[in-house]
């Protein structure tokens, strides 16, 4: 659970075009925005350190301080990334309330994989779902929500009504969706499906035979 929170001062900063943006990301800033809570929305920049060692090691819960004013309880909302290097370029914090519940986007993951029968005869794991929204208290949002695998055998499917949900947390998803498959091994699938189109040709060319005889008789 997320139940510590993370520190971090930012400085204000005009809103700016994206020339000015770009050149606080070469002096080692990322920007971003503070917003939320009925009040007014704050442009701010932070030193990228900072900020990649505040994400890595805060939960759920960031106390922004702006210009060295009293902090203010937010999560992160959107961090954009750089397509090639990954570095963080831009983020977007929404100020929250920690005596109400908030919506928020976590992973998803499997446990217990490599021990499933399937997965023991060969089969294929696929994750079909990567994220889920949950609804919970901002103290209270897990960093990731679990399914069980272990199970799971060749041709099973798992929906997210499976998922491990901790006390508190609610899953806003559809229950039905499907979040992994267990399949057969790529060969075994090809070589049924090559055996079902010789049985096919087979049964048609039977037919056949069966038409020419008795055009003939």
């Amino acid at each position: 659970m997320a139940s510590d929170t993370s520190a971090l001062a930012v400085q204000s900063r005009e809103r700016a075009h994206s020339r000015a943006a770009r050149r606080l990301r070469r002096a080692g800033f990322v920007p971003g925005v503070l917003y939320g809570g009925g009040e007014d929305p704050i442009a701010f920049q932070v030193e990228a350190r900072v900020l990649r060692q505040t994400l890595a090691h805060s939960g759920a819960v960031i106390e922004v301080s702006v210009d060295g004013a009293k902090a203010t309880p937010a999560v992160l909302k959107d961090q954009q990334r750089h397509p090639v290097r990954g570095e963080t370029t831009h983020v977007d914090l929404i100020r929250v309330r920690l005596d109400q519940p908030i919506q928020a986007v976590v992973s998803l993951e499997f446990t217990g994989v490599d021990d499933s029968p399937g997965i023991k005869k060969g089969g294929v794991f696929e994750q079909l779902a990567r994220e889920v929204t949950i609804e919970a208290l901002p103290t209270s949002i897990p960093e990731s929500i679990e399914i069980d695998a272990s199970g799971l055998d060749i041709g099973d499917t798992v929906t997210l009504a499976a998922a491990q949900l901790p006390q508190g947390v609610t899953l806003m998803d559809e229950l039905d969706v499907d979040a992994a498959v267990l399949s057969a091994p790529r060969l075994q699938a090809e070589e049924e499906e090559e055996i079902e189109r010789e049985t096919g040709v087979v049964g048609e060319e039977a037919e056949a035979g069966e038409g020419e005889g008795e055009g003939g008789e």
